[in-house]
């Protein structure tokens, strides 16, 4: 089970043991991570499971595809490394994965 740690925007880091094939949004709602809201239920409609993806690991997870991309156009305050939560599925590969929470979501 690969390992997942959610920064919150006030630093809290929660270390998470997300089963593969899960959504780094689905592990967030499950363990109450504060600041991911997921609207729209992890469907890419809308921007409201925004997440910084550590540099780190930006190359390894990937850029977003043409629809997320549209919906990041949405998101507050985006960064080269911004995704959607929704759009991230957990792999062995992504054992280690750190994301960070921004101030505010869409």
């Amino acid at each position: 089970m690969p390992k997942l740690t959610i920064v919150a925007f006030d630093g809290t880091e929660f270390d998470l043991d997300a089963e593969a094939g899960s959504t780094v949004m689905e592990n967030a709602i499950k363990n109450a991570v504060p600041g991911i809201e997921a609207e729209c239920g992890g469907a890419c409609a809308c921007a409201t499971c925004h997440v910084y993806v550590d540099e780190a690991w930006t190359e390894k997870v990937g850029q977003p595809d043409v629809m997320e991309e549209d919906m990041l156009d949405f998101a507050f305050e985006t960064k080269p490394n911004s995704r959607l939560s929704c759009q991230i599925k957990m792999t062995d590969d992504f054992d280690g994965l750190i994301v960070r929470v921004p101030e505010q979501q869409a």
